[in-house]
């Protein structure tokens, strides 16, 4: 059951990345808040720690919290969401253009990445993110059409995950991630507007039904500059 600060957390967080509370607005007192919401104050002051520790808040002591100018986008490491859902307050519109989309077999990266053999066929899907105005995320995934045995292009124009679940019924569990940086290469230059940046961060992600089938492999390219990673950890005593 999720906790009431948590809860609290994630209305007022809805409510900045609907520009409900815009870049620079105070958000009501602590007082405020607890009327508003039902809640005591030590819930109020831990969804604010929390709105503080993910960049979303400035709070000092006696003064009103200040949203703040996120100009980096949150990327969560501990959630499987869609680029669809990650940005889906977002007024930039973010576009979405589909590179190559195609079934390959017999190839020994995917083969060990999906956990496949060499007859075995697989879709890859490589995509270009642009947001406000600028191309700053390649996505290259693959699929093991043992699971996904069809993947139309009005999906990977849209939201695979939104077609794979809702459509197709699968039940996406977990996944496994890891990010490293290293030296963009010719690929990263020619699709993204890469400015001066010569690194570009990598995440890896290998994601798992519920039944613990894997069927996705995905790298994920991203411009340095305009995004941060973040989690949300808890000490085990």
């Amino acid at each position: 059951m999720e906790s009431k600060y948590k809860h609290l957390y994630n209305q007022l967080q809805a409510q900045i990345e609907k520009r409900e509370y815009k870049a620079g607005d105070k958000l009501p007192s602590e007082g405020d808040l607890m009327e508003l919401y039902g809640a005591s104050r030590d819930t109020v002051r831990k969804a604010l720690d929390l709105l503080v520790q993910d960049g979303f808040i400035r709070k000092a002591k006696g003064k009103p919290a200040v949203v703040l100018d996120k100009n980096k986008f949150n990327f969560p490491v501990s959630e499987i969401a869609s680029f669809k859902e990650i940005y889906r307050f977002s007024d930039s519109k973010p576009k979405t253009y589909v590179e190559n989309l195609e079934i390959v077999k017999n190839d020994p990266k995917l083969m060990e990445a999906l956990q496949i053999g060499p007859e075995d066929e697989a879709f890859v899907l490589e995509r270009v993110r642009e947001i406000e105005g600028e191309k700053i995320i390649i996505d290259k995934d693959y699929f093991s059409r043992k699971v996904v045995d069809n993947l139309p292009l009005r999906a990977a124009q849209d939201s695979v995950y939104e077609y794979l679940e809702q459509e197709v019924g699968l039940k996406i569990g977990f996944a496994m991630k890891e990010i490293t940086v290293q030296m963009a290469g010719d690929e990263d230059r020619r699709l993204l507007d890469m400015k001066n940046y010569d690194m570009i961060v990598v995440v890896k992600s290998y994601t798992y039904l519920e039944d613990s089938t894997l069927f996705q492999f995905t790298e994920s390219r991203h411009r340095p500059d305009k995004f941060k990673f973040v989690d949300f950890a808890r000490r085990k005593l």
